[in-house]
């Protein structure tokens, strides 16, 4: 069987940079990414920056520990995935109650932004601790795997 952890390895990096490629637009480009441009809505969103950082940071983390063999990995990939769920339901909340969702073409670029952070942190999460042991390293009844 094929070692997972290079697709995994490359999921991270992947999610990482679509995190990091949103806040370019977003500070570089604001209308490529923005739903709204009203002070309530961009305030909101400027409250995401450093949750976002602490997602990349653990998929960063998580490639790492992955490419180490380190049983860290399934630690950092379930943070990452905790907090897409918890930034996910805020910026749902949010759209719902401001119906975001329905200003055309920037409401569906937002609502695509929801569905692929929900998707993410569930396809992770999900595949991470159907696969914690072979991340963790344990074989069978004996133990860690090299030690």
């Amino acid at each position: 069987m094929k070692d997972p952890r290079r697709r995994l390895i490359a999921v991270c990096y992947v999610l990482a940079a679509i995190v990091v490629l949103y806040w370019v637009a977003w500070f570089a480009h604001r209308s490529l990414v923005a739903a709204e441009s009203n002070a309530s809505y961009v305030n909101f969103e400027q409250a995401f920056p450093l949750a976002d950082g602490f997602i990349v940071v653990f998929l960063l983390l998580s490639a790492r520990a992955l490419r180490q063999r380190s049983p860290s990995a399934v630690l950092y990939m379930l943070l990452g995935a905790g907090a897409g769920f918890y930034l996910g339901a805020m910026d749902v909340l949010y759209d719902i109650e401001h119906g975001i969702w329905a200003h055309g073409s920037s409401g569906l670029i937002e609502l695509g932004i929801n569905i692929v952070t929900f998707a993410a942190a569930t396809w992770l999460s999900r595949w991470v601790w159907t696969h914690r042991r072979e991340l963790d390293g344990v074989r069978g009844e004996g133990g860690r795997a090299g030690q």
